[in-house]
């Protein structure tokens, strides 16, 4: 059994519980969840059981003192700002979940390991360095003894399996992407203060034109798109479910049918369990609770000129990436 402990328990830390628990009872213990300690833990506890997007966890929850029990299971929730001074080594954690989105440095992280952690697994992409990016799918078979990786981000998790895709079956000059997604907690509610201006405006109310690391991640996962691939974000008024609009010209002459059936043999093989498709007409909301990283919409396909292709596919940036994270989890510390 692998030890874990969550620091964050925010949106990202309290999806991981639920994956942890309801996903990997049987390879994953979450032995402590450090918060940011601006509230009681019955109100962490309340978060935790009830979500606006994925209802009401379906077990049996309570809080006992400063512990968070689930199932039975009793989880200490400690309130503790700086990561050199969490007590890893009394609770013999093997990894830690990295996921305030504050300490993404690797000087920061290596905090945990100060602390006693064998192992940081940061839930986003670290800063400063493209160093240590693994995905599931895609690069998690070379994890080596680095202490502190990273699972990048959402985003790169769904662009990066289409992008080995066209490499792989078609060879890819250069490539761009849009994601269309859902508004995160760094945006502001009404227009306030932010610096960027542009997420200083409301999400709710707002299509708002963003920046992206994912291309630049992507470079360390698909090393032939390194320097030839970019993107931008654009965040809209829904609460999950994203769709990333890819722009590839090709070394080959292909077709909408050419490039549709590699998608699918790739979800059957190589791919599987990671890259969905889909003929369906989907709608965001189609996509809520979806665990593949990517799900291509495979009516959108569109093929210009014999090399100019566009391919689109959907993804749950929040519950669909925590399911890789926790895959990573496992894969990291065996």
């Amino acid at each position: 059994m692998i030890r874990v402990a969550i620091n964050g328990f925010g949106r990202i830390g309290r999806l991981a519980l639920r994956v942890a628990l309801t996903k990997h009872k049987q390879d994953l213990e979450i032995v402590a969840i450090n918060t940011s300690g601006n509230m009681e833990p019955a109100s962490w506890v309340h978060l935790f059981e009830y979500d606006s997007t994925y209802r009401k966890y379906p077990g049996k929850v309570s809080v006992s003192g400063s512990n968070l029990v689930v199932d039975g299971v009793t989880i200490p929730l400690l309130a503790e700002r700086e990561p050199k001074n969490l007590p890893w080594k009394k609770f013999s954690v093997d990894v830690v979940l990295e996921c305030t989105g504050v300490f993404r440095k690797p000087e920061e992280a290596n905090d945990h390991l100060t602390a006693g952690a064998k192992k940081v697994l940061l839930s986003a992409p670290p800063k400063g360095t493209a160093d240590g990016i693994y995905m599931i799918g895609l690069n998690a078979d070379k994890i080596g003894a680095e202490p502190v990786i990273s699972n990048a981000s959402c985003t790169t998790n769904c662009v990066a399996p289409v992008a080995k895709v066209m490499v792989k079956e078609f060879g890819v000059v250069k490539a761009a992407m849009t994601t269309i997604h859902a508004y995160t907690s760094d945006q502001r509610l009404l227009d306030n203060s932010h610096k960027d201006l542009r997420r200083a405006r409301g999400a709710a109310t707002n299509i708002i034109p963003t920046t992206t690391g994912a291309a630049d991640a992507v470079g360390a996962v698909v090393p032939e798109l390194k320097g030839l691939f970019d993107g931008l974000a654009i965040r809209v008024p829904v609460v999950t479910g994203s769709l990333t609009d890819f722009t590839f010209l090709l070394n080959q002459p292909t077709t909408v049918e050419q490039v549709n059936q590699a998608l699918i043999n790739a979800s059957k093989t190589y791919l599987k369990g990671v890259l969905g498709v889909t003929d369906k007409p989907f709608v965001s909301s189609d996509v809520i609770g979806c665990e593949y990283s990517a799900l291509v919409d495979l009516e959108l396909t569109r093929v210009i000129d014999k090399d100019l292709v566009k391919v689109m596919a959907w993804y749950d940036n929040e519950w669909g990436y925590v399911v890789r994270l926790m895959e990573l989890a496992r894969a990291c510390a065996g």
